[in-house]
């Protein structure tokens, strides 16, 4: 485990850790919003996002400090936390994003990381090359090759306290990805941001965005964070942390303010489109919408950015307390409604159960069946994996209901979609206290049919039985030929 990172609670792949800063010797809690500020436009006081709203840690952008004259007099004299009044820590960037939109910039990893330092920053970030999505691996593949060449000379810069990023790049190739997190796993570097995802969450892709997290969290282990740069709307913070994101960065709440545009965690609204403000943050407390549309812009757009970090807020503690209490899926299953393609990443983000699966607790409070996404949740590939660690009879019944011909077999067990047989002596335990609907669906049926097909596979000399109500033809035909079945509903007329 990175020196400067410890994680205290886990679900799926999410997780509330504390990140060591100590050159501004502070700890902060994560998963954490870092509030983006121009270091020449404050929409909201850096001061007011730390004692108004909770804000621990914020970044900003050191390029262009480095290139304002009066703002870096400034913060080489005084040092950025009172250049910026900002009591906790402090990110820089490097100018990446400034490479990525213009094609060059006139510095170097060596003197900006130098210069991050001198200036004061708490976790400074060297010049990586943000590869856009879709390019040749020829290109990705050089591009990353740069931008792990500057990693390994941001290792020999002097940074005393100072933490320093390590990005990950490789485009939409989550080979790449994964080799570029072991490389910046292997240096000496402490917080690891997966770059150049913007445009893709731009383009609403957020199912190529968990593929490349995915990539990039096999390659840098579990016990690293990991900062998704970019990742400014409150609709995809639950997805991410699934996927085992630690650290966001926002610009939105701002950007979004300056358009008159109203966040909430199921998108983004246009406050010309609001007749009420469906929120009770004191901004929506205090105004109505006709309110909000008779300010003058820059106090409107005060008050709008104020909203938006709210909600943002308020998200990421939802967040965490969904992680404390085990139901983080849940709330991510909920987000995925909000959107099309926010479903399309929760699908993909499903697709990677198994790895979701190496992190996930083995007890929690509940486990809540709300969709047939829910049949392939981490839960359910775990308890099939451990069917092969049980003790099987000569002769063993699996049944949905009460047994029929109970007294022809060794022993009895319970068949329960999604998850399929277990011992009856299992049934306190979770996840097989599940509350699943009555009216049980097709992808649950489908995985309790794989849990039985597990069984039946790792226990060849058995002869097994299942009793079920009224599975269709096809759902049984995936179940072993040698399995006796039994229709419960028809038994039972007979």
């Amino acid at each position: 485990m990175r020196e400067c990172f410890e994680i205290r609670d886990t679900d799926a792949g999410g997780r509330i850790g504390e990140l060591a800063v100590p050159r501004a010797d502070v700890t902060v809690e994560t998963p954490a919003l870092l509030p983006v500020i121009n270091p020449n436009l404050d929409t909201i006081a850096p001061r007011r996002l730390a004692e108004e709203f909770g804000a621990e840690i914020l970044i900003t952008n050191s390029y262009i400090i480095y290139g304002t004259d009066d703002v870096r007099e400034r913060a080489l004299e005084d040092g950025l936390h009172e250049v910026l009044d900002f009591p906790g820590a402090i990110m820089t960037d490097s100018g990446s994003f400034q490479l990525a939109e213009y094609g060059e910039i006139d510095v170097t990893t060596e003197e900006i990381l130098e210069f991050q330092h001198a200036i004061g920053s708490d976790i400074g970030t060297p010049v990586d090359i943000p590869t856009p999505p879709d390019v040749s691996r020829d290109r990705a593949e050089a591009d990353l090759e740069t931008t792990q060449e500057r990693l390994e000379v941001a290792e020999r810069v002097e940074t005393g306290e100072m933490l320093v990023n390590a990005p990950v790049q490789g485009s939409t190739y989550p080979d790449l990805r994964e080799a570029a997190g072991r490389h910046a796993s292997e240096t000496d570097l402490d917080v690891f941001p997966v770059g150049a995802v913007v445009p893709l969450m731009n383009d609403y892709r957020y199912d190529d965005v968990i593929d490349v997290v995915a990539g990039a969290k096999r390659g840098l282990g579990p016990a690293t964070p990991v900062h998704l740069f970019g990742a400014g709307h409150p609709m995809m913070f639950a997805l991410s942390v699934a996927m085992g994101c630690d650290l966001f960065d926002s610009a939105a709440y701002a950007l979004y303010a300056r358009d008159d545009r109203y966040l909430t965690v199921r998108g983004t609204r246009h406050l010309e489109d609001l007749e009420y403000l469906p929120c009770s943050c004191p901004v929506c407390t205090t105004h109505s919408p006709d309110d909000l549309r008779r300010l003058e812009g820059d106090q409107r757009e005060e008050e709008l950015a104020a909203h938006n970090l709210h909600v943002t807020f308020a998200e990421i503690r939802r967040i965490k307390q969904a992680i404390r209490a085990g139901n983080l899926l849940e709330l991510v299953e909920g987000r995925a409604r909000a959107h099309p393609t926010m479903l399309d990443g929760y699908r993909t983000l499903l697709d990677h159960a198994d790895q979701l699966e190496r992190s996930d607790p083995v007890s929690k409070g509940s486990f809540f069946y709300v969709s047939h996404e829910s049949a392939r949740r981490p839960e359910v590939i775990r308890h099939h994996r451990r069917l092969e660690r049980l003790s099987v009879p000569d002769s063993l019944l699996l049944t949905e209901g009460d047994p029929p011909r109970a007294d022809e077999f060794d022993e009895c067990w319970r068949v329960e979609p999604p998850f399929g047989p277990f011992p009856r002596a299992l049934s306190k335990s979770y996840p097989l206290t599940a509350e699943v609907p009555d009216r049980t669906d097709r992808a649950a049926l489908e995985a309790a049919s794989d849990g039985v097909s597990r069984l039946v596979e790792e226990n060849p000399h058995a002869e097994i039985s299942l009793a079920h109500r009224g599975w269709p033809g096809d759902v049984l035909e995936c179940v072993p030929e040698r399995v006796d079945l039994i229709d419960i509903d028809s038994a039972g007329d007979e």
